[in-house]
């Protein structure tokens, strides 16, 4: 059997990694990926004044039909709000634009920023009609997608590339991870650590995994100083304060959407996360402010997820 062939580039302030288990298969996969990823930038970008969920906000209360990948990402958003209780939220926006991550990482300076960071207006104030496609963005209401669209986009590609080519795809957004199709022998390997940017390190955990989603969600990447504070983008939505308590989550579930999911709402709860993930049965690395490492769910280091 020849191994996975893989391609990277840079998509949506991340890395973009495509692995498929026929390398014929590689250049199509890439050019696939990348246009998909675009047009979900052009679709759910906040940092992008010409995308649709700007212009959303921009009819301030009145209603916009959007596009059919806008309404997608939209629904993958709410329904991780609904499932995490607002743990996860889409209004974190304005949270995010108080401590000056109202732009692209590389601009943001000590001292932008719109004020002192207040708990999210709520992702029940988005009026939604699914069937619609109708979106109702109140004023003032600032959407960020962020949270899920990566583990969303993952999901789709993964799926839509595995059944277009007839193999093994994993596609890897930012440390938001999706398996679909048949792995390469012995499974697909992954690296599990803090800092997903310069691939693996010496010390990471590594696990196996043959379908299904994995996530990675922590502090480590996107840090800037706020004023005389050192931030990052995980806000508390009942807050609008960074999240503490843990360093990184990573999740493993039937889907990169459901792990993410969980993975975020793990970094909001902080401590309290090990018992919110028992209680849902979802394995879990979780890596505490002070670096101590805790498993949960039967986290399985160096074997299958």
């Amino acid at each position: 059997m020849r191994a996975p062939a893989a391609d990277s580039f840079p998509a949506l302030g991340t890395t973009a990694h495509v692995v498929v288990t026929e390398p014929g298969a590689l250049r199509t996969a890439t050019a696939a990926l990348h246009a998909d990823l675009a047009a979900l930038d052009r679709a759910a970008s906040r940092f992008r004044a010409d995308s649709e969920i700007r212009a959303a906000e921009r009819a301030a209360g009145r209603e916009v039909v959007v596009s059919r990948l806008l309404a997608d990402a939209l629904d993958a958003a709410l329904r991780a709000a609904e499932l995490t209780d607002g743990l996860v939220d889409p209004t974190v926006g304005s949270c995010l634009d108080a401590l000056g991550y109202d732009r692209d990482l590389a601009d943001v300076t000590p001292w932008t920023g719109t004020g002192t960071p207040g708990p999210a207006p709520g992702w029940w104030r988005l009026g939604w009609d699914a069937a619609r496609r109708a979106l109702v963005v109140p004023r003032g209401v600032h959407v960020d997608l962020g949270a899920t669209a990566k583990a969303f986009a993952a999901d789709s590609a993964a799926r839509r590339l595995a059944a277009d080519l007839r193999c093994g795809v994993l596609v890897d957004l930012g440390g938001d991870i999706a398996a679909c199709g048949p792995a390469p022998e012995g499974g697909w390997r992954v690296a599990v650590g803090d800092d997903h940017r310069g691939g693996a390190e010496p010390g990471d955990a590594v696990v196996t995994v043959h379908s299904g989603g994995i996530a990675t969600s922590g502090t480590a990447v996107r840090r800037w100083r706020h004023g005389l504070a050192h931030v990052h983008h995980l806000v508390d939505p009942r807050t609008g304060e960074p999240t503490t308590g843990l360093r990184s989550a990573t999740v493993a579930a039937a889907t990169c959407l459901e792990a993410n999911t969980a993975a975020t709402a793990a970094m909001v709860l902080g401590t309290d996360a090990p018992a919110w993930l028992a209680a849902r049965g979802l394995p879990a690395r979780l890596t505490d402010d002070d670096g101590r490492v805790h498993v949960v769910a039967g986290w399985p280091d160096g074997r299958t997820v």
